[in-house]
Formats: C-alpha cells, structure tokens, sequence
C-alpha cells in the first residue's frame, strides 16, 4: 500500500505541495504528478460517474487545471487533498452534464492491472448498491487508501460520519457479496 500518511505534503517520500506549485511551468513536475495519481484519480472519476470514459474525462480535465493552478500555497496546503478534491469536484460537474435518461450502467473495469476484467466488473456490480456518498466513501479508503480524516475534509463532514459510512457500506457490501460479517 501506499503511504499517504498524516504528513499533507509527503507522499511516498516526495513533496507533493512542491510538485503542484511548480506544475504550472515544469512539465516533469506535472508527469510525476500525474503517474502518483492518475490511477486514484481514475477511480473517484469513476466512482462518481459510473463511466469509464468520463472517468478518464475526469483524469484528463484534474491534470490540465493542476497545469493551470497558481494560488496554492505549498506551505499551508494539503497536496492530496488538493487533488482528490479537484478529482471530485470535477466528477460531479462531469456527472451532472452528462446526466443519463435511464438508470442502466454499463459495467466497466476499474483498470486496475492486477485485477481481472471479471473481478473489476464484480467489484463495480456490488460498488452499485452504494448511495453515492457511500461509494465515495469506500473508493477514497480502499482505493485511493486515504485516511478517514482525509476523507471527512475532502466531503467536508465529520470524521464519525466517514468511519460510519464505511462501516454502513461494507456491512452492504458483505451481505451483497454473501460474506459471513460474524467473526
């Protein structure tokens, strides 16, 4: 798993605020930002859309506003909440102008590389039992492995209600994938 620890600028050993202020000039401080955290990206875009292709919208449009940003303060800002953040809220614009007529998804893969094409589309299957809050909740734990007060900040609610919604979703989850939760 990836460290993304208490530190808000570290980021496996690399100083994420530093990347973002300086991606608005340097190309390879954009690239690395973009290979750190295009998979996590990828996945809210996902979560949040439902579409594969807005998904990868969703990766395309965070990066070209990263290259564009200008007032973040890298000593006073949380780099990766920054992103996941932007990731998000660009999601929800995509979702809301690409609102379908009917409630059918299409199953996608996460495009995760060591997960087969059978499981992503499992995983996706169960993912849609989810409210919408809920999904983002167990994407941002599981996939983007962010903390629980990483995650409330970036929803913007309390830690308690991130801990609860991860537990209200894997309990839904477990029963839905017919996991014995008793231990």
């Amino acid at each position: 798993m990836e460290n993304i620890g208490n530190n808000t600028s570290e980021y496996n050993g690399i100083d994420v605020n530093k990347l973002i202020s300086d991606c608005s000039y340097s190309k390879e401080s954009l690239r690395e930002l973009y290979n750190m955290f295009k998979s996590k990206v990828f996945a809210i875009g996902f979560g949040i859309t439902s579409d594969y292709y807005l998904a990868e919208d969703c990766v395309a449009e965070t990066f070209v506003r990263l290259a564009q940003t200008k007032n973040f303060n890298p000593e006073k800002g949380d780099g990766v909440g920054y992103i996941i953040t932007m990731a998000r809220n660009i999601a929800f614009e995509l979702r809301r102008q690409h609102r379908h007529d009917d409630d059918s998804i299409i199953i996608q893969s996460y495009g995760v590389a060591d997960h087969t094409v059978e499981d992503s589309i499992y995983i996706n299957e169960l993912l849609m039992y989810l409210s919408d809050s809920l999904r983002q909740v167990v994407i941002m734990r599981c996939i983007c492995d962010l903390p629980f007060g990483k995650i409330a900040r970036i929803m913007k609610c309390p830690e308690s209600s991130v801990k609860y919604k991860y537990n209200k979703a894997m309990a839904i989850l477990k029963k839905k994938a017919g996991v014995n939760s008793e231990r």
